[in-house]
């Protein structure tokens, strides 16, 4: 066998090893969860209010935060960060002022969540006086989220081959109608896959919401977006170091778990469905 070769085999059998170590950790965590926390998990957990401190009841307001605070965070983000990737890529120039923008946006990408809360607490809760709630919670995130969409909305429009637009504008179209017709059918699907990943890191986020409205203890719903609210990750960082009974309501804290990593996942999924079914209906 040549020297080739075997480099070859080498670096495949070393790839192999490593996406084999990553699956085999990710199988004995999900393993840990589900065997620990789905005995716990039944209707009356999902759909009953929490009592007596959180050691015995249900989750509902948790999941209905959790719900609320990714909606708001999806009205925030995805109009603003499509907008603005469509803008730098389409009609920006390539100039020192664009590629400053795109490496500021790809730095606010790293930016701790912590950092964001904090910057939400100052924003949100003080400048504007929205308080500790839903809404300043979902702006804080969608702050957070909005350079994950631009990024992937802007690296979904580089992949539109030129000539669809080139083609389009030596037909007579204009600019808007050329990326309306030629090139967003072939990004979105790319678009949408990047907007929900991101608010699907979004759901699991801790820092943020816990300074601008997440609350451990809320026997009952929120009853609108100016009000203090439960949240999954949120539940689960208290259930897991903070609580006065952690050994008693361990199996609640597994079960939390459990119901955020299907929540997370079930985004997932939602955005492989729709990148599916967008290519197939761009291929017909």
């Amino acid at each position: 066998m040549k020297k080739t070769q075997v480099s070859q085999v080498m670096g495949f059998n070393i790839l192999r090893g490593c996406v084999l170590m990553v699956l085999t950790v990710l199988v004995i965590i999900l393993y840990d969860i589900f065997s620990k926390g789905a005995c716990k998990i039944n209707w009356e957990f999902l759909t009953s209010m929490p009592r007596n401190g959180m050691t015995e009841g249900g989750i509902l307001p948790a999941i209905v935060g959790t719900f609320l605070v990714t909606v708001i965070t999806a009205i925030l983000s995805i109009p603003l960060g499509m907008g603005c990737a469509i803008y730098l890529n389409e009609y920006a120039g390539d100039n020192k002022i664009t590629r400053l923008i795109r490496m500021s946006i790809r730095n606010l990408a790293g930016v701790p969540s912590i950092v964001y809360g904090l910057f939400g607490v100052i924003l949100f809760v003080q400048l504007m006086n929205l308080g500790t709630c839903v809404l300043s919670a979902g702006l804080t995130l969608g702050l957070m989220t909005l350079p994950w969409t631009i990024t992937a909305s802007e690296e979904a429009l580089k992949n539109v081959p030129r000539s669809y637009r080139e083609g389009s504008l030596a037909l007579g179209a204009t600019k808007w109608q050329s990326i309306r017709t030629n090139v967003l059918p072939y990004a979105v699907p790319g678009m949408l896959t990047g907007t929900i990943l991101g608010l699907s890191r979004a759901a699991g986020e801790t820092a943020p919401i816990l300074f601008t409205g997440a609350a451990f203890f809320l026997p009952h719903l929120p009853k609108s977006l100016f009000d203090q609210f439960m949240a999954l990750p949120y539940h689960l960082y208290i259930m897991s170091t903070q609580h006065h009974a952690i050994t008693l309501v361990r199996p609640i804290a597994y079960a939390t778990a459990l119901v955020l990593i299907v929540m997370v996942f079930a985004m997932n999924f939602v955005a492989v469905v729709i990148r599916y079914r967008l290519r197939k209906i761009k291929m017909e």
